[in-house]
């Protein structure tokens, strides 16, 4: 797999479709792989017409570790949070965006359009935010504007999220990882269990890094609200969220659909935290729709 050297750190990273084509980037999201992007979407919206950028963000997959740093604990960070008081962290979503400018620095890419989906959503509205010269279009998947007053995750769902496996043998992290799919998946659109088991192995033997997501949470919870940032987007923006969403509820989409002028917003019954194969022609249509919209 490629890799380049941006924003100071080595990220690895895919490329579909037709190089002459406008770029898309598709950044991803808490401690996850780019291979959490199904190939199926990767191919549909190459399909569609675009040069489809994949890439590990930092601290993921095969991208640069930072191994030794420690995050401050997440009891810790919040309380502080709720004092205002901002927690120091070894990075911010501001680096991890700057990663992604510096990837399409890399690519002698000048403008792309940034789709970000749940983190990578959060990510992406600050490229939006802050390198808007360099985005033809915005689209954020399942995410949020880090508003404190907005519903939470469910119970269940955020536990899944932030328990670790009980050992690193590999059964056992993939039997993790499809608890996890399960927890947080489409009610409506549930993933075949040999799909589910097949793609959660091949993402385990590519890489297995535990001390990443620490560090993504950190600076999750460190970038706090985002409301009045998101006011100063101009990109064109389309928001996707599934109705049935139980990490991330849809009022996170709409309230960010709400604060950024022009806003577009589609919802989608029994959609979850997860992109299903059933959802792939519609959500490539979706996004390739509002790429195409942007730049004409």
């Amino acid at each position: 797999m490629p890799k380049v050297t941006a924003n100071g750190i080595d990220i690895h990273y895919e490329e579909h479709g037709d190089p002459a084509d406008p770029a898309m980037l598709l950044i991803m999201g808490f401690g996850a792989q780019l291979t959490l992007w199904p190939d199926e979407l990767v191919e549909a919206l190459a399909g569609h017409g675009y040069r489809v950028i994949r890439y590990d963000n930092r601290d993921i997959g095969l991208s640069h570790k930072f191994d030794g740093v420690k995050a401050p604990g997440l009891v810790k960070m919040t309380l502080m949070s709720k004092l205002g008081l901002t927690p120091r962290v070894p990075y911010t979503l501001a680096d991890m965006a700057a990663d992604g400018i510096g990837l399409l620095d890399a690519l002698d890419i000048e403008k792309a359009h940034i789709v970000g989906a749940s983190m990578g959503g959060m990510i992406a509205q600050h490229v939006a935010a802050k390198y808007p010269e360099r985005c033809l279009s915005f689209t954020q998947i399942f995410s949020t504007t880090g508003n404190p007053k907005l519903p939470p995750a469910k119970k269940e769902a955020l536990q899944a999220l932030v328990t670790r496996p009980k050992s690193n043998d590999e059964d056992v992290l993939v039997d993790h990882g499809i608890m996890l799919a399960r927890t947080i998946g489409s009610p409506g659109y549930p993933s075949p269990e040999d799909r589910l088991r097949e793609r959660t192995r091949t993402s385990v033997r590519r890489s297995f890094y535990p001390e990443g997501p620490t560090r993504h949470l950190s600076a999750i919870v460190a970038d706090g609200d985002r409301r009045e940032m998101l006011k100063d987007i101009t990109v064109p923006t389309l928001v996707l969220h599934g109705e049935d969403d139980p990490l991330v509820p849809c009022e996170g989409g709409r309230e960010t659909a709400e604060c950024i002028s022009g806003a577009k917003l589609e919802t989608i019954p029994g959609w979850g935290h997860d992109l299903p194969l059933e959802l792939v022609d519609p959500l490539a249509g979706h996004i390739a729709g509002h790429a195409r919209q942007a730049t004409n």
